[in-house]
């Protein structure tokens, strides 16, 4: 009689997120994480190719969430205020997983190896972002960076996400994390001016 059941997927990645951080990233077995899932382990081959597939799925939507926003966004918008609303586009496809995000965040602070793929795809997105950059005409050296701060800044704002007890929209720390990085090259006499231009491009995108 098949063990399958409705949503194994979402159930094989509630169990081995449980493993990883009750008894480890490497220690944990496919086996083991398809018995507490109820499943076959053939059905989590079905759904993931390895252990690592769980935390990074190869499905990820993310590059082409992040170029499409990138080239629709008007073209007079500045480098930094186009990848912000990339990234407040992506964000839903974080919160669908948001009760999972800590105890993800939790394993892989807790393997290099781990960190070393997270680094990896986040520099995936940041050539992503810095390509379609270049495509609306931006100079190569303007989109690299452009897409890099951006990048920088949205890794500590799902940090602050993750940690945040009062649960704010991820949304909400993208735009005030981006906000505090054009913040960090400009006068303090022209602070207020650039905070008044950004809730006017925030309530754009709203």
């Amino acid at each position: 009689m098949s063990r399958w059941e409705p949503d194994a997927r979402g159930r094989l990645e509630k169990a081995a997120l449980e493993l990883y951080n009750h008894q480890g990233f490497d220690a944990t077995t496919v086996a083991e994480i398809a018995t507490r899932a109820g499943v076959t382990e053939r059905t989590f081959y079905r759904h993931f190719a390895d252990k690592r597939e769980v935390l990074f799925p190869a499905d990820n939507p993310l590059p082409d969430i992040l170029a499409g926003a990138t080239a629709a966004a008007p073209l007079p918008l500045a480098p930094l205020e186009v990848i912000t609303r990339a990234l407040v586009e992506a964000a839903p496809v974080f919160e669908e997983r948001e009760d999972l995000a800590p105890q993800r965040q939790a394993v892989i602070a807790a393997n290099p190896e781990l960190q070393e793929r997270e680094l990896a795809k986040l520099a995936a997105l940041a050539s992503t972002l810095a390509h379609t950059l270049r495509q609306r005409g931006l100079e190569n050296t303007t989109a690299a960076l452009a897409a890099e701060i951006g990048i920088a800044a949205f890794k500590v704002a799902y940090e602050r996400w993750v940690n945040d007890p009062d649960r704010h929209p991820l949304a909400q720390h993208i735009r005030e994390t981006l906000d505090t990085a054009r913040h960090l090259i400009a006068p303090p006499d022209q602070a207020t001016a650039t905070d008044d231009v950004s809730r006017t491009g925030q309530e754009s995108v709203a």
